[in-house]
């Protein structure tokens, strides 16, 4: 039978002392579920970070989402930071169901987007027709 691993939870309080160079944590959580945030040690990431060691500083200790988001950093760099990640971030109940609340909100808004036809599409589509109708009346 298999180990189950260890899950380790940090309060925002315990991330907050960790705010130096030497051990430098950042919690993030991921903008497309509606999993718990979770709690990053880039210390030994900050010399290789593209954008320097400052900006990750800048957020040390406490919630880089909107940062990380913002930038729009891509897949490659999102699978390299699964390497640094310590734990989850501990939440209260409430914070548990406020992110569910959120994840189903943005999984009926998803929803609602996905059932429609694309208007350009339509529109291509129409004008495809339109020449291929104009062209075999001409050879008539």
């Amino acid at each position: 039978m298999a180990d189950t691993p260890v899950v380790v939870e940090y309060s925002m309080t315990e991330v907050a002392t960790h705010t130096t160079k030497e051990s430098t944590w950042l919690v993030i959580k991921d903008m497309n579920d509606g999993d718990t945030p979770k709690v990053y040690d880039v210390s030994s990431y900050l010399n290789d970070h593209p954008g320097g060691a400052e900006v990750m500083m800048e957020v040390a200790g406490q919630d880089a989402t909107n940062m990380f988001e913002d930038i729009g950093h891509s897949s490659d760099a999102r699978t390299e930071m699964k390497k640094f990640q310590i734990g989850l971030l501990k939440l209260t109940d409430e914070e548990r169901a406020k992110i569910a609340q959120e994840a189903a909100k943005k999984a009926e808004r998803a929803s609602r987007q996905g059932g429609g036809l694309n208007p350009l599409a339509v529109l291509v589509l129409l004008l495809a027709i339109s020449i291929g109708y104009y062209y075999s009346n001409q050879k008539a």
